[in-house]
């Protein structure tokens, strides 16, 4: 570790002092952000005060908060000594996973090198994507880990974006030979009427926060041609009856928009060397009243059988704007 930590000077006012060195100040002012920015959202956060003087930063408050922040602090500065940015993220992460390096609990049957060491990181050809809570780092070893996952829980968690990332992933390093997006064409509460256009007109509406991810993890052209050469398929649900799904990686999202059968007959495409991720949102049912979530179904029917990997998300693990996860705790209350 190339920063070190010095005891603070005595307690002033019941305030625990830390000061952190740091001896790249070039590095460090990528830590602190332009105006600060950075130490004022970790300020904001964990409730201290961070003062610069040089090439130290002073950490005043609590001693619990004091040792986050400072754990936060380090961890972020190790990410610029290997050559990477500090973005909002990466500190929304930080602060979430507590500065923490540990490692995933070691499971004797896997040996992904991914999670050999703390931080899990995916490869896609724009950008390296990162877990941010444990419950999304926890769901992410299961995608690689079982031929069949399901990520359940509210909006903004992350479900389907760490999914498409993961099969974008597996795609690159040869594991699949091609990637399947799929969901229950539903319209959410809205009669839409009839949509312009040929079938792919009609159905990319609803597959549009498909591509949108996809859009994150590929250059513009690959995709384009990888979606002309039938690499990458985005299809409505309805379009994989009859087909058996051989080395591919197939994401149903939304998935509490499936009836039972529609579940059902998804279920059993799963063909040899191929993955399933399975995504939805058990608050957001959109189908007429009085059918049944095909989600609800493969939750109380497959949860038994140990090669089927259940994940579960809540408010905590949201990670779009902060107010997302009020919003999702106050209908949670309510309900």
């Amino acid at each position: 570790m190339a920063s070190t930590t010095k005891p603070g000077a005595p307690e002033v006012n019941d305030l625990h002092h830390q000061t952190i060195e740091f001896p790249d100040n070039f590095l460090l002012i990528d830590l602190c952000g332009e105006h600060d920015r950075n130490l004022a959202e970790i300020e904001n956060t964990l409730d201290v005060q961070i003062l610069r003087r040089g090439n130290h930063l002073a950490v005043h408050g609590e001693e619990g908060q004091v040792a986050e922040a400072v754990q936060v602090l380090e961890a972020l500065y190790q990410r610029l000594e290997t050559g990477k940015e500090v973005a909002h993220g990466d500190i929304d992460r930080e602060l979430r996973m507590g500065g923490s390096e540990a490692s995933i609990p070691p499971d004797p049957n896997y040996q992904l090198e991914m999670f050999k060491g703390g931080r899990v990181e995916i490869k896609t050809r724009k950008k390296l994507v990162e877990p941010r809570t444990e419950a999304q780092k926890a769901y992410v070893r299961s995608l690689f880990e079982k031929e069949l996952a399901f990520g359940i829980g509210p909006a903004g968690t992350g479900k389907t974006y760490l999914a498409v990332a993961v099969g974008v992933s597996m795609f690159i390093e040869g594991h699949v030979d091609r990637i399947i997006l799929s969901r229950p064409a539903v319209e959410a509460g809205e009669k839409l009427g009839y949509l312009p256009g040929d079938m792919k007109d009609k159905v990319d509406p609803y597959m549009q926060p498909l591509y949108d991810a996809l859009n994150d993890f590929l250059p513009g052209k690959q995709l384009a041609k990888l979606i002309e050469d039938k690499k990458i398929e985005i299809a409505p649900l309805a379009f994989m009856r009859g087909r058996t799904l051989s080395r591919a990686y197939v994401v149903l999202d939304e998935a509490q928009n499936a009836t039972t059968m529609q579940m059902k007959m998804f279920l059993t495409r799963l063909g040899e060397g191929s993955r399933m991720v399975v995504t939805g949102d058990r608050t957001q049912i959109d189908l007429p009243r009085g059918v049944a979530s095909g989600l609800h179904d493969a939750e109380r029917l497959l949860n038994s059988i140990p090669k089927i990997g259940f994940n579960y998300f809540t408010a905590k693990d949201v990670v779009r704007h902060p107010l997302v996860a009020a919003i999702i705790e106050a209908y949670e209350a309510d309900g």
